[in-house]
């Protein structure tokens, strides 16, 4: 790493022409990723959106600042405050702007950043995609504070329930918390799929529950071997978050990466489409429809839950990966080190269809659950994270089982990924209607 006063200067000088920089050139549009039925592609992209390490404890000279360093910059960090300014902004329409005080962690402060997200640990230089800050266009987003996050989950449950995104999610919350109290990982499965965290100060029950499309889906099998392809039952939920729905306060639903592959659509006993596949006598679909069908059936089930009483679901949107100059098997690679301008976001992409469908469907299950006295809102991360292709591991990974892949669907740890939580705090203390 590159010592903090170089750092510094070279920000700064960043800073002062800010204005001035050039343009890049516009991002190549993301292409949905194919896959074959070959057993080794099956393996290797299981790895990827699997891997889930072993948390690493980090040395101090490993991180960005020192631990002394760490509580100046939280001295001067800007506090949750405005509150009343939130109420009627559009927190998610902005751009990104300098912030030299970069993260409240680094990774010696925060010793649960998962190997695979630790960056700094496996060789990256740059520093600059830790010192931006996302800024609404009429208001400023408060930045987390873990104190009054804690006070209001006192005594609550939340579940993040998704794909390895929204552990990416609760592995940086985890981090922002551990500033306020350490928790106990009190429950971990053999997978390392779903995992539960206490914190005693505050009576907080934190956990990740693991599903692929939030609805039924099994992979096809030849010979025991999967082969990439995928039933999906678009009308059943998968149990293994459903479940626990009655015994959560809060709810972070998201998913989407998991879509890109050929799937055979049922609907009861009966096969009614499918994805990427050129069989005859099927309708064909594509991505957008099975994604607005697995959220629909999956908010619907919430909204049918009689025992989930008081019950706030949060949809976080889809976070786009940015693979340049070919897909992750391909060669495909993310090694900016900067965010694009307003100038060089393109709302064509797939990606931000995505988003407008989770958007839409949330919207009309809150719709449908104010009769119940559910509640619905949106964690609306897409635009912010579309200008971030700064933001990803690339080859700073460490994964000895996918050496020379590149991780452009993840995020570094600390990084951009950081904001989504500054969101989060923003968007829950909205629906509860504190802004004070």
């Amino acid at each position: 790493m590159m010592k903090s006063t170089t750092t510094s200067t070279l920000f700064s000088e960043r800073l002062k022409h800010y204005d001035k920089r050039e343009k890049w050139s516009k991002m190549g549009k993301i292409v949905p990723f194919l896959f074959t039925s070959f057993a080794l592609i099956t393996v290797l992209f299981s790895f990827f959106l699997l891997f889930s390490p072993i948390p690493f404890k980090v040395t101090s000279k490993q991180g960005l600042t020192s631990v002394q360093n760490l509580h100046e910059l939280q001295g001067n960090f800007p506090k949750t405050d405005h509150f009343e300014e939130v109420e009627n902004c559009d927190l998610f329409t902005g751009h990104w702007i300098p912030e030299l005080k970069g993260s409240v962690y680094t990774n010696s402060s925060c010793t649960t950043i998962p190997d695979s997200k630790n960056c700094f640990k496996h060789g990256r230089q740059d520093v600059d995609f830790v010192n931006w800050r996302w800024k609404p266009e009429n208001c400023e987003l408060p930045m987390f504070d873990s104190m009054a996050f804690m006070e209001m989950v006192r005594g609550k449950k939340m579940a993040f329930i998704g794909d390895s995104v929204a552990r990416n999610h609760i592995e940086s919350l985890l981090c922002l918390l551990s500033q306020e109290e350490i928790p106990l990982e009190i429950y971990k499965d053999t997978e390392d799929r779903f995992k539960k965290w206490y914190f005693p100060n505050h009576d907080f029950t934190l956990m990740i529950l693991w599903t692929k499309f939030l609805i039924v889906g099994e992979e096809r099998m030849v010979n025991g071997t999967g082969t990439s392809a995928f039933d999906l039952q678009l009308d059943k939920v998968e149990n293994s978050w459903a479940d626990f729905l009655p015994e959560l306060d809060y709810a972070i639903i998201s998913d989407g990466h998991w879509f890109f592959r050929v799937m055979y659509l049922h609907q009861g006993n009966s096969l009614t489409g499918c994805v990427y596949c050129n069989e005859p006598n099927i309708t064909k679909h594509d991505i957008s429809f099975a994604v607005r069908m697995a959220f629909r059936t999956a908010f619907d089930h919430i909204n049918a839950c009689k025992n989930c009483n008081g019950l706030v679901t949060l949809v976080r949107t889809f976070a786009p990966a940015h693979f340049e100059n070919g897909f992750w098997n391909t060669g495909g690679y993310c090694n900016r080190t900067s965010p694009l301008s307003k100038e060089e976001l393109d709302l064509g992409v797939f990606e931000w269809e995505m988003r407008n469908i989770q958007v839409e469907e949330m919207e009309r299950a809150r719709e449908i659950g104010k009769k119940q006295g559910k509640k619905f809102g949106v964690v609306d991360v897409t635009r912010a994270m579309l200008m971030r292709p700064d933001g990803h591991p690339g080859s700073h990974w460490g994964n000895k089982w996918m050496k020379g892949y590149n991780d452009c669907v993840h995020w570094c740890m600390p990084g951009p990924v950081d904001h989504w939580s500054h969101f989060l705090m923003a968007v829950m203390r909205k629906e509860l209607g504190i802004f004070s």
